[in-house]
């Protein structure tokens, strides 16, 4: 269990850079405009690429861009790009532009095949091997990302035709909020679980992946459906199994029988996704812990070769 701790939470850039994210949401619609040439057009085969949360918004890209029936989108981590499919368009995920796994990945698409790739750092590797969307106004201090990835996906949300006026709205609503109170309930679980489905599932797996990131946290991500396939065994009370997005028939009623808590709103999934950087803010506070440079992580993965 997490100790909540009764001292003010010490400034952060994550608490910063989260704070932001409305405004990039609403800029994001310009930036789409401004490259609709570049991104995905309907119809295209479309590979979306990317490293850790780079990824799981190219899962979510995927999902809503298929279900918009934009045609086949496909998301793969940059070191497993599946090249022998045929693709019109890849779209590249990269926030520091130095990734070398990234940078590997777009050297051996063929020349002939359009790559568009988004990134917030001037000056890096990946800008010179692609059409670059380049958006270094939301670049990050802290190692863990939040703006870029969000802003990344409000790009490409604002580019298949959603209106994100109410999403926008609903995360302002969220950082108005004392996250002390509504976040009361998880803050100090033991373990979290997040579901979701279609491209909330993708919101899911980069919320756990922001609680390791930030403050080392024990957390799993499924796809709702397949929490009661298994990992439900874990729930128990003083654990938690939170939801994102719309709820599958009779979910409720089966977390409820686990003792754990369950926590969800009936919210875009990205609007809520900021209610897990508030999160991790406190957490890291509770755990003495600096989530700007978390143990072990860089910026950029750059490996020898």
């Amino acid at each position: 269990m997490v100790s909540i701790s009764a001292e003010p939470t010490p400034a952060t850039h994550l608490a910063t850079e989260i704070a932001t994210q409305p405004d990039d949401w609403a800029r994001a619609a310009t930036i789409a405009a401004e490259h609709r040439a570049i991104l995905p057009q309907s119809g295209e085969r479309v590979a979306v690429i990317g490293c850790g949360t780079s990824l799981f918004m190219s899962k979510a890209i995927a999902a809503l861009r298929e279900s918009a029936g934009q045609g086949v989108t496909d998301a793969w981590p940059a070191s497993e790009v599946r090249s022998g499919r045929e693709y019109d368009r890849y779209l590249v995920i990269c926030r520091s532009g130095t990734t070398t796994e990234v940078v590997n990945a777009m050297r051996d698409i063929p020349a002939h095949i359009p790559r568009t790739v988004i990134c917030s750092s001037p000056g890096t590797p990946v800008l010179e091997l692609g059409d670059p969307i380049m958006i270094d106004e939301v670049d990050e201090q802290s190692v863990v990302q939040t703006r870029f990835a969000t802003t990344v996906l409000a790009i490409l949300r604002w580019h298949l035709g959603e209106d994100l006026a109410p999403v926008i709205e609903q995360a302002r609503a969220v950082l108005a909020e004392d996250p002390a109170i509504s976040l009361a309930d998880v803050r100090s679980a033991e373990e979290i679980s997040f579901v979701g489905m279609g491209f909330a599932a993708a919101i899911a797996e980069e919320a756990g992946l922001k609680l390791r990131e930030s403050c080392q946290s024990w957390t799993e991500s499924y796809l709702a459906t397949e929490w009661r396939h298994g990992p439900i065994s874990i729930a128990k009370p003083g654990r938690a199994v939170w939801a994102f997005g719309p709820l599958v028939p009779n979910f409720t009623a089966d977390v409820a029988v686990t003792g754990a808590h369950f926590e969800h709103r009936d919210i875009d999934p990205m609007a809520d996704l900021v209610r897990i950087h508030q999160l991790c803010v406190l957490r890291s506070a509770d755990l003495g812990l600096d989530p700007d440079h978390p143990r072990n992580l860089n910026r950029s993965v750059v490996l020898d070769q």
